[in-house]
């Protein structure tokens, strides 16, 4: 089964080199029969590589050491999800499912652009090939994940610890369906410069296939943050990371991308800056690529690689991003600019919002990327580091949310910013009381504090005003506005709920950046620490045995003003014996929208059963990932908007024709 697998994968590279460059020809050529052969290559390339990774995934299910790659991260006595779940949790794994998503997106592609142009949609398959080459290569090459172990050993080296939870399940799938969905956007980017003809058919392609991507990114990267919320036992949601930055470029990238589409789509504007976002936007996701799986950087979520893998993937860079950008230079002058728009517009909002963050992607780029290049010419090691980002990344924020309200209200070509600030005035002062309560009011809060969540009340009733508003509520009948407001199109209702989610999540990093609260202590057991009006006793250390580790589990009971225990919180320090390595099992309890975390620390010599323990009380906390996930499902109701469901038939009215005789 192993060498099925194996040969499963170089069928597909073969087929990927088919795909690549049989329908581009035909493009070329004109011919039919050769553009028509992509989407069947495109297919049968996505079933070879699925068949593939189900091999890998049997090998890790069944413990198959004879793998090297399961040998290296699996173990007999790891639990079943992780051995599942332990197939991506690795370079070569991971690698293989990233071919895998591509390949499906191809695939989609293929099953669905029935109604694209037959040329353009053979030079978009090719290059979704030219791609999947590239990186089927470097597998077989540098990353072969069914390389043999002659002979067997009995038992395998186990999964990093950190890796064994349910997060590993969801957060590197999602992200690469945002990393790798962005390539969709890169592919009708290219094929577009190679018939040097772009237009607004061209973005309502696009714009589905960058909103999908966009909210499969912004999950990966919110699970990403929960999971070292709670799994590495530090407490914090966001540390600037070059790994977590490396994910971050993109989503503010495609975020850009996802606005500029609008305006091209809507009024014929913006195509050559919408074609290159498309192209930056996919090329910073092979940056991120490259940051996690080149060796260059030392961080939790990057995978150790030797540096022959560093140098082929900085190779595939080179070509895809210097090609790209060649192609681009060389075309861009012969594609037409686009309509033209009055600066005070929704297209001129647009514009600027494009304008923050393109600039933001700059300078987190450049946080990012300098101390690597200061590395390579001077040989000095440096760290750029949350300051940095603050004084950078938050400025240029803090005016772009301020102005988010205003872009749905605003009218196309031409707005009138007083008639949009007259209809927010009871937004502006809803979120004005908001500020003068959180500072006056809240102890311990500071201007920022009451600024921050003042701001984050703006955006959620900004775009709750924008529903109102469309829906005419206070203007016409009650009755009127409720089939008005189900009669909206599902693309308003999505931009208002991404707007509201971004709200949230800022309302969630506002209150725990300003009013959190930290006590570290030693506790012997019976002793109650009182933190933020909750009250927590340690009952005690209690010795634990699971499949692969053994913990110290610490118990705690939380107190109600009587004394009585009412809920328990359990943290953990854990010790998995085959990877000799110790982890942090944090304890969380939810309170509401806030969250009391406990995570141990080492226990004391003096044999009476004391122990480190550090506690938080983290107000707001659960706003955070909570907002992201209104964010998704606002771009996911905008993909059931009609307008957007690329392909989708025109519904056609019923008529009261009898139907013709049929003749037997």
């Amino acid at each position: 089964m192993v060498e099925m697998g194996h040969f499963a994968l170089v069928l597909a590279l073969v087929l990927s080199l088919v795909q690549s460059l049989v329908p581009l020809y035909g493009a070329h050529k004109g011919d039919a029969r050769l553009m028509a052969v992509g989407g069947p290559v495109t297919v049968t390339g996505f079933a070879m590589i699925g068949l593939s990774f189900t091999v890998l995934t049997i090998a890790y299910v069944q413990s198959d050491f004879s793998l090297v790659n399961v040998w290296e991260n699996s173990h007999s006595l790891k639990p079943m999800i992780y051995k599942f779940t332990g197939t991506w949790g690795n370079h070569e794994g991971s690698m293989l499912l990233w071919v895998l998503i591509l390949s499906f997106f191809g695939a989609l592609v293929a099953a669905f652009g029935g109604n694209l142009p037959a040329t353009l949609k053979a030079n978009v398959l090719a290059v979704q090939g030219w791609i999947g080459t590239a990186f089927l290569l470097f597998i077989l090459i540098t990353s072969n994940p069914f390389a043999r172990l002659v002979p067997a050993p009995i038992e395998g080296k186990d999964l990093n610890p950190i890796l064994q939870d349910i997060g590993l399940a969801v957060h590197p799938p999602l992200l690469y369906l945002g990393y790798v969905g962005f390539s969709v956007c890169f592919s009708f980017a290219v094929a577009a410069l190679i018939e040097g003809r772009i237009d607004a058919a061209w973005a309502r392609w696009v714009r589905p296939w960058t909103l999908a991507a966009w909210v499969f990114l912004t999950g990966g990267i919110s699970m990403g943050s929960y999971w070292a919320y709670y799994e590495l036992g530090w407490g914090g949601f966001w540390f600037w990371d070059p790994v977590e930055n490396a994910s971050f470029m993109p989503w503010l990238a495609g975020t850009a991308l996802l606005h500029s589409a609008i305006v091209m789509e809507k009024r014929s504007a913006l195509k050559i800056w919408t074609l290159l976002l498309a192209i930056l936007t996919f090329s910073l996701s092979l940056l991120g690529t490259f940051l996690v799986r080149s060796g260059v950087l030392t961080s939790v979520h990057a995978f150790a690689s030797d540096p022959s893998r560093g140098v082929f993937i900085l190779g595939i860079l080179t070509v895809f991003i210097g090609g790209s950008l060649a192609l681009f230079a060389l075309r861009a002058s012969s594609l037409t600019a686009g309509g033209i728009f009055h600066p005070i517009s929704r297209e001129g909002a647009l514009v600027l919002n494009n304008l923050f963050l393109t600039t933001a992607t700059a300078t987190v780029l450049i946080g990012t990327l300098y101390p690597l290049v200061v590395e390579a010419l001077f040989g000095e090691k440096i760290s750029v580091g949350e300051p940095f980002f603050n004084l950078t990344f938050g400025p240029l924020m803090l005016p772009l949310l301020a102005l988010v309200p205003f872009g749905p209200l605003l009218a196309w070509k031409r707005g009138d910013v007083a008639a949009v600030a007259q209809r927010l005035m009871f937004a502006f002062g809803a979120a004005l009381l908001v500020v003068l309560v959180t500072f006056l009011f809240i102890d311990g809060a500071s201007v920022f504090a009451a600024l921050g969540s003042g701001l984050a009340a703006w955006l959620v009733l900004g775009a709750l005003t924008d529903l109102a508003l469309k829906a005419g509520i206070g203007n016409v009948a009650p009755k009127v506005a409720l089939r008005r407001f189900l009669g909206l199109p599902r693309s308003v209702f999505g931009t208002a709920l991404a707007h509201l989610g971004l709200g949230l999540t800022l309302l969630g990093i506002v209150g725990v950046l300003s009013f959190e609260k930290e006590a570290i202590l030693v506790m012997k057991p019976g002793q109650v620490l009182e933190i933020s009006s909750h009250r927590l006793r340690f009952e005690g250390l209690q010795p634990v045995r699971g499949p692969n580790f053994t913990e110290d589990q610490g118990r705690f009971s939380l107190l109600s003003p009587a004394g009585q225990p009412f809920a328990e919180i359990m943290s953990a320090k854990r010790f998995y014996p085959v990877r000799q390595m110790p982890t942090t099992e944090a304890g969380i309890k939810t309170i509401g929208l806030s969250q009391l975390y406990v995570s141990l620390g080492d226990e004391t010599t003096d044999g009476s059963g004391s122990v480190v323990v550090r506690v938080w009380w983290k107000p707001l906390v659960t706003l955070i990932w909570g907002g992201t996930l209104v964010m998704m499902a606002g771009g996911f109701v905008s993909l059931m908007d009609r307008r957007l469901r690329v392909g989708a038939p025109a519904k056609r009215k019923a008529t009261d024709k009898k139907p013709s005789p049929v003749a037997t």
